[in-house]
């Protein structure tokens, strides 16, 4: 496999996981996957794909489940010189995010920048998670909620609080859902994912990997501070409302797919 990455170990690879049925989104994601989920009549996909052209990505993997199909329509095989590749994962229905993340372990082998298909933000916020092993951080608000992480004087993650698990008296961070790897961490990663896939933990969450890891010495992150006013996940019909308040309609052009 050709490994993308320069001389400075800038990152140009992006795996998407794009699997769920978006079931907090209904009626929306019936008939239509979570990201394309119009915001403001711009989908949530179509954005990346701008963000990661601007920013010269060249491959983009995705791991397609729920209306595979729509997303495969939508993005084909290549857009303004990004590669897009597919991993589809067969058991999205009766499984979480860490299967996901552990379908895509042959797919991608360089770092890269791990996203998820319910974030909208700005474009300029990447340009700090081109470096590997980092994650994306926000300061909490009152919507926010979900994993958060507890940070030490060099702005290393020092612990994660996985869901309804949030310390007292501790100043945490909420995790944005966005991380960078380098080859290294995410061969360790995988080890990992292998045992609990292994073990039958198909439907927990890929943080609960990265928090035992950070416990045990074997992963580190160096968080960026994306402004909490420039991101938004979107996981609920009120969450997309309030997406549209942050970021207006698009003047760009719409994305066209090609290799279809």
């Amino acid at each position: 496999m050709v490994v993308l990455e320069d001389s400075r170990g800038r990152i140009k690879t992006a795996l998407l996981l794009a699997a769920g049925t978006g079931s907090r989104l209904q009626p929306l994601t019936n008939d239509s996957p979570k990201c394309l989920t119009e915001v403001n009549h711009t989908t949530i996909l179509e954005r990346l794909l701008h963000g990661l052209h601007a920013w010269k990505f060249e491959r983009l993997v995705v791991v397609v489940g729920h209306l595979d199909d729509c997303v495969r329509d939508f993005l084909g095989t290549s857009f303004n010189g990004l590669k897009i590749e597919y991993v589809h994962s067969g058991k999205y229905r009766t499984t979480n995010n860490i299967y996901s993340l552990w379908a895509a372990r042959h797919a991608v082998q360089e770092p890269f920048l791990l996203l998820e298909c319910d974030l909208i933000f700005d474009d300029a916020l990447l340009e700090k998670m081109l470096t590997p092993d980092r994650i994306a951080v926000s300061h909490i608000l009152p919507w926010m909620n979900g994993t958060t992480v507890s940070l030490g004087h060099s702005r290393h993650v020092t612990r994660f609080h996985l869901r309804g698990d949030l310390p007292r008296n501790k100043i945490t961070h909420k995790t944005v859902n966005m991380y960078s790897f380098s080859r290294r961490s995410w061969q360790r990663v995988t080890r990992r994912l292998e045992q609990h896939i292994s073990a039958g933990r198909v439907l927990g969450y890929y943080e609960t990997v990265f928090a035992e890891m950070i416990r045990d010495g074997e992963l580190s992150f160096e968080a960026v501070f994306f402004d909490n006013r420039r991101w938004y996940e979107i996981d609920t019909l009120e969450d997309l409302r309030e997406a549209e308040r942050f970021f207006p309609r698009t003047d760009r052009p719409p994305a066209t797919a090609s290799g279809v």
